[in-house]
């Protein structure tokens, strides 16, 4: 997309709360029921009732596997005989070979050489259960586009392209996460979530604001990739290229063609938090919860911490609604990422 290209809010119908339901039907045979979590010691620091709804426990370790599930369960028989492609740097590569092996579709799999171990394994463990001809193809990201290569395979072996985050499928499976998270806790005044590229934020904005109109759904993405928050100050397209930050899984550098209008109508603020704020979250949940996170699950906690300290009254005794969205990190890489600062 081009840089101060405005959203086309024609779009908007693409993806409805009854999208994210019938999705939520959809892959309810095959996603995992994730829990939500509440810890004392979180709920004094932020001045408000903080529940954690743990997608870094669904399939693959990361919402992703919603979104992925929800686009392969609603393909054509033609499509889903053909097969699928998908290109991704972890998260999204995983949950569309897993979709692709449980539902008995070929899956051709587009990702960077350089990708994170854990989630480069666990992408050829599925793709070893899909049917044959299923693969991963890597690529040198700093010489090659995956775009380009994707678009070749695809069209030489008849694939559907499903993209890690702009389809009206996938961003109405992401959003099941949400549906779920209000079904399980009741409304929710405010909810803070990640932004990559926009799938998970839209769906779940539009999912709590349907149950809770006055809810706030908040935004949070990498200081040092803060394209969403710039395009939703401006109302137009901003690019974040090759952002550095340790949230690889935020690392897209724009909202898509139908993330952006959606984030604009749905979400009610975007925010950032550098990099050593997602350490302190990760340390907290690890201490607190038990359980592990990679900074990109972690950026919604953040965003509740910085908010808690620089505004409290936003906050106080309000329900706080987080999800912590994936946790796959690599454990031979965690105690040397939690020492930094």
């Amino acid at each position: 997309m081009i840089p101060g290209t405005l959203p086309d809010y024609s779009l908007l119908d693409a993806v409805t709360l009854d999208h994210i339901r019938a999705a939520a039907g959809r892959v309810a045979p095959f996603v995992r029921a994730t829990p939500v979590l509440e810890d004392p010691h979180l709920n004094a620091l932020a001045g408000a009732r903080v529940l954690i709804k743990c997608e870094n426990l669904q399939h693959v370790g990361a919402f992703k596997f919603r979104g992925a599930c929800s686009a392969l369960t609603n393909l054509s028989g033609a499509a889903r005989a053909a097969g699928v492609i998908a290109y991704s740097s972890g998260n999204h590569a995983q949950a569309v070979a897993r979709a692709a092996a449980d539902l008995a579709i070929r899956a051709v799999i587009v990702m960077p050489a350089d990708a994170p171990r854990i989630k480069t394994r666990g992408t050829r463990e599925h793709l070893a259960r899909a049917p044959e001809g299923s693969r991963l193809v890597t690529y040198d990201p700093r010489t090659e586009s995956r775009e380009a290569i994707a678009g070749d395979i695809a069209s030489r072996e008849g694939l559907t392209l499903i993209p890690p985050y702009d389809h009206p499928d996938v961003i109405a499976g992401q959003g099941t996460a949400a549906l779920e998270f209000v079904a399980h806790a009741g409304p929710l005044d405010t909810v803070f979530s990640c932004c990559g590229g926009g799938g998970l934020l839209s769906g779940t904005a539009i999912a709590c604001r349907s149950v809770n109109p006055a809810c706030e759904v908040i935004g949070v993405e990498p200081e040092d990739g803060d394209d969403a928050t710039r395009s939703f100050r401006s109302g137009r397209l901003a690019v974040a290229e090759h952002p550095r930050t340790i949230a690889d899984g935020a690392r897209t550098p724009y909202l898509g063609r139908y993330t952006l209008p959606l984030v604009l109508r749905h979400a009610s603020d975007m925010m950032t938090v550098p990099d050593r704020e997602l350490i302190e979250a990760m340390r907290l949940v690890m201490d607190r919860f038990k359980q592990v996170v990679e900074p990109t699950g972690v950026l919604g906690l953040a965003g509740v911490l910085r908010v808690a300290r620089e505004s409290p009254a936003r906050l106080r005794g309000r329900t706080v609604g987080v999800i912590l969205s994936g946790g796959n990190v690599d454990l031979e890489d965690l105690p040397a990422l939690l020492s930094r600062r």
